[in-house]
């Protein structure tokens, strides 16, 4: 295999281990907010809406990538 054909592959796998580290960051933060650090929990959010604002661009480039020429 090529090392063109390696690259859309590789980028699908880091995109799903992102997308699998901000659900347990979720977790961790919903945790944190019933303990009574609702702010705290705010704050991670918050830092986690990147991965939300990229999601869509990340998934319609992996795609053209993927896609047979």
């Amino acid at each position: 295999m090529p090392n063109s054909d390696l690259l859309p592959s590789l980028l699908f796998k880091i995109n799903e281990n992102q997308l699998a580290l901000e659900a347990a960051i979720l977790e961790l933060s919903n945790w944190v907010e019933q303990r009574g650090s609702a702010d705290i929990a705010d704050n991670v959010r918050g830092a986690l809406e990147a991965i939300d604002r990229n999601e869509e661009f990340i998934n319609l480039s992996l795609a053209v990538l993927m896609s047979p020429e």
